[in-house]
C-alpha cells in the first residue's frame, strides 16, 4: 500500500494533517478498502483481524461526511463494552476537534444524569453501549431521525453478550436511508442474517479472511498441571520480561486470587472486573497504560476491544472457549504491524484444544518449555537432562548408562539406581555379587525377572523403605 495515501482515498486536508500529527501517513489495507466506499455512503460489512486499523477505517469517513454547522446528531457508534466505547471516543475527539465536531459517550456504569446534561450541548457524534442508548431513548432524551450513519463495532461480541436485541431496537428508530456499517474480526451466519435484514446491498470487505490472527504474532503453549499454572505464569513473565502483560482467565471468581498471587511474587498486578463501575475500571486501565501495573488479569468481557499501545505479551491462563475468543484475546498484541507474543498455559488434558485452534485458524501454535531459565522445545526438556538426588546425596543423570551382568555394576546400580532410588532388587543382586567376590555370574535375564518380581512385591512400600540401604 506504499502508493496509496489518505488524500488519494478522499480524506480532506484537515484530517490528513491531524493523522500526520499522530505519525500516521499511510492507510492499512482495511482502511484502503473501507474509506472510499464509506465516503460514498454505502452500507459495509467488514471483516479484518484485530489490530489492523478498523476504527479509523470507519471513523475518518464518518467525520468527513458530517456538517459541523448542524447541531444535530449525525453519527452513532455502538460498542459492546465501556472500555471500547471510551477508546473510540478518544479517537473521535482527537480527529473531530479539527473539524469542529463535538462527540459524547453514552455508556453504562456512569451517571446517567450527567450524560443527559451533556446531551443539551447537541453533540454531532455519540459513542455508546447499546443498553445505555436504549435506556436514554426510552426517556425520550435522544432522537435518531437525524442520523446519517450508524456503526456497530465488534458485532460478534454484541451477539455473544446478548446485545443484539438492543441494537435492533435502536436501528428501528433510524430512517431507512441511513448508512450502516458492521465491523468485526469474525463474521458468523447470525451477523450475515442481521446485515441482510438491515442493510441495502452491503459491500463485503474481507482482508485475508484466512488470516484471522495477525501475521506478526507468535503463538506458543506450555504444559502445566492445573495446580502449577500460576507458578508457570510467574516463570513466563519473568522469562520474557515484557513491559505489560494481559492475562486472560475463564472463571471470574479466580481473578482476585491470580491478582493477589502475582503481587505476592513481586509482579505488580491489577484486575479488570466486568461488573466494576466505570471509575474503577478506568483507573485500572490508566495505571496499566502508564506502566504502574505490569500484569492485568481480566476475563474476555472485561478486556474486549482493549487497545494497549506496545502490548508485547498476552497469556491465556485458561484456554479460550473457542477459536473466535482466541482470535480476540491474542488480537490485543501484534497490532498495526508490531510484533507480539501469545502464550497459552494448558494441562495435558487441554492440549488437544491448542491443536484444534491451530487447525481451525490455520496457524502454528508451538509447544515449548522452560528449562534452566531457557526456552526450549517441549520435547527437549527432560530428555536426559534433568538430574535428581541419589541416596548418597549426589546428582545423577536420569538416563545414566546401566551395565548389568558385570562385576561392580550391581553395586553402582544400588548406589545410583538409574532413577535416583535404591531398588530393593538392586540391593539383593549387589549383596549377592559382593558376597561371592564377583565370582558368581548372574544371568541378565534372571536378574531382570528378579527385579520385576521384587518391584511388584514392594509396589506400595514407602519411599524411606525403598531407599533403605541393605544390611551388611
Amino acid at each position: 500500500m506504499t502508493n496509496i495515501t489518505f488524500a488519494g482515498l478522499g480524506i480532506g486536508e484537515q484530517l490528513t494533517a491531524a493523522l500526520l500529527d499522530y505519525g500516521i501517513s499511510e492507510p492499512t489495507p482495511v482502511q484502503a478498502e473501507c474509506i472510499p466506499a464509506a465516503l460514498e455512503g454505502r452500507d459495509i460489512l467488514a471483516q479484518s483481524q484485530t489490530g489492523t486499523g478498523k476504527t479509523l477505517a470507519y471513523l475518518l469517513p464518518l467525520l468527513q461526511r458530517m456538517t459541523p454547522e448542524e447541531k444535530t446528531l449525525q453519527g452513532l457508534i455502538l460498542a459492546p463494552t465501556q472500555e471500547l466505547a471510551m477508546q473510540i471516543l478518544r479517537e473521535a475527539e482527537k480527529y473531530g476537534e479539527a473539524l469542529g465536531i463535538r462527540s459524547q459517550a453514552l455508556i453504562g456504569g456512569a451517571a446517567i444524569k450527567r450524560q443527559l446534561e451533556k446531551l443539551k450541548q447537541h453533540p454531532q457524534l455519540v459513542v455508546g453501549t447499546p443498553g445505555r442508548i436504549r435506556e436514554i431513548l426510552a426517556l425520550r432524551k435522544l432522537k435518531l431521525h437525524t442520523l446519517r450513519t450508524v456503526v456497530v463495532d465488534e458485532v460478534d461480541q454484541m451477539f455473544q453478550l446478548g446485545g443484539t436485541a438492543d441494537v435492533e431496537h435502536i436501528l428501528r428508530g433510524t430512517l431507512r436511508d441511513r448508512q450502516l456499517m458492521f465491523l468485526s474480526a469474525t463474521i458468523n451466519p447470525d451477523i450475515r442474517a442481521l446485515a441482510a435484514k438491515e442493510m441495502k446491498e452491503p459491500l463485503e470487505i474481507g482482508i485475508e479472511p484466512e488470516h484471522r490472527t495477525s501475521k506478526t504474532v507468535e503463538h506458543l503453549y506450555f504444559l502445566s498441571e492445573a495446580r502449577d499454572k500460576i507458578d508457570m505464569l510467574r516463570r513466563i513473565v519473568r522469562h520474557f520480561e515484557p513491559e505489560r502483560t494481559i492475562v486472560f482467565i475463564n472463571n471470574t471468581d479466580q481473578i482476585a486470587e491470580v491478582e493477589a498471587k502475582m503481587n505476592y511474587v513481586g509482579l505488580s498486578a491489577g484486575a479488570l472486573y466486568g461488573d466494576a463501575d466505570k471509575t474503577a475500571r478506568s483507573l485500572t486501565l490508566k495505571r496499566f497504560r502508564e506502566g504502574k501495573i505490569r500484569v492485568l488479569v481480566a476475563s474476555d468481557v472485561a478486556a474486549r476491544g482493549l487497545d494497549i499501545e506496545n502490548l508485547a505479551l498476552v497469556v491465556n491462563l485458561d484456554p479460550p472457549i473457542d477459536s473466535e475468543h482466541y482470535v480476540h484475546r491474542v488480537g490485543r498484541t501484534g497490532r498495526m504491524g508490531r510484533k507480539g507474543l501469545a502464550v497459552s498455559i494448558v494441562t495435558p488434558q487441554e492440549e488437544f484444544i491448542m491443536r484444534k485452534f491451530a487447525r481451525e485458524l490455520g496457524i502454528e501454535i508451538e509447544p515449548k518449555a522452560l528449562y534452566s531459565g531457557k526456552l526450549v522445545d517441549a520435547g527437549e526438556a527432560g530428555s536426559g537432562k534433568r538430574t535428581r538426588p541419589t541416596v548418597g546425596g549426589k546428582l545423577g543423570a536420569d538416563k545414566a548408562p546401566r551395565r548389568k551382568g558385570t562385576p561392580g555394576s550391581a553395586g553402582r546400580t544400588a548406589g545410583e539406581g538409574g532413577n535416583g532410588r535404591t531398588s530393593p532388587s538392586a540391593q539383593i543382586s549387589g549383596r549377592s555379587a559382593s558376597s561371592h567376590g564377583g565370582s558368581r555370574k548372574v544371568s541378565p535375564t534372571a536378574e531382570r525377572k528378579k527385579e520385576r518380581l521384587q518391584d511388584r512385591k514392594n509396589k506400595g512400600a514407602p519411599k524411606w523403605l525403598k531407599n533403605k540401604p541393605p544390611r551388611s
